[in-house]
């Protein structure tokens, strides 16, 4: 199937480098999931299905080295990029015997990562590196996910990365319940009180943009979730 977005495991611990990375790459059309220790990266791996990895080297609790050798342990194929300060020789070599696939030393364009991972998805799987358009039908709405539009007749509004990924994760569960630690974790990559104070509001901004809809509804459960509900 070619109707999803590439989906990217990033483990950085540098917060400020990996919130650039997360929005640089999202603003760019992937779907990216952000981890700050190789731990919490192999359980997200394992948990999920990701169609590239990004990984800093120097990580707590678990190094990028261990971490890319458990993930090529469980899938041979996915792309895996180290993301790294350490220019060393044998730090480079140690990474190809794994079998990884770049390795980028820091500070690096953001743009060459770009090109890098367009390189490497071309490669491996050329059918993934030209996404087509995943449009959802909502009531009188049309939602664009891949360019974050949502359109209601004549009217298009552009909605932020955050927006556009928490109604897609909505749609895609349309008349379900969704839990909040589950959106959280897709959209932020944690799930602490100052996150669920942000996704509250991120909730309202939504339910405001469905507003002209009467068929459309966001209903929180209290303790559970939230569900877009979409009348007939």
């Amino acid at each position: 199937m070619n109707n999803q977005k590439v989906k990217i495991l990033l483990v950085e611990d540098d917060t400020n480098l990996g919130f650039l990375l997360l929005e640089f790459l999202e603003s760019k059309g992937f779907d990216v999931k952000l981890y700050r220790d190789g731990i919490s990266g192999l359980t997200g791996f394992k948990t999920s299905v990701f169609d590239f990895c990004i990984l800093d080297v120097m990580l707590p609790n678990m190094d990028g080295f261990t971490l890319a050798e458990k993930i090529r342990e469980k899938n041979k194929k996915v792309p895996v990029v180290f993301l790294t300060a350490r220019s060393m020789k044998e730090d480079k070599l140690k990474g190809f015997r794994i079998g990884i696939d770049d390795y980028i030393t820091k500070p690096f364009d953001e743009d060459e990562l770009l090109f890098r991972i367009q390189s490497i998805l071309n490669r491996v799987n050329p059918e993934r590196s030209v996404e087509s358009k995943l449009i959802y039908k909502l009531g009188q709405f049309s939602f664009d996910v891949q360019n974050q539009v949502l359109k209601f007749g004549s009217e298009s509004k552009r909605l932020t990365s955050k927006e556009s990924k928490i109604l897609a994760i909505l749609a895609k569960h349309k008349n379900n319940i969704v839990s909040r630690e589950d959106i959280m974790q897709e959209v932020w990559g944690e799930t602490d009180y100052f996150i669920g104070r942000s996704f509250d509001v991120f909730i309202s901004k939504l339910r405001k943009h469905l507003d002209p809809e009467p068929k459309l509804k966001i209903e929180t459960i209290p303790t559970v979730g939230v569900i877009l509900n979409i009348s007939e």
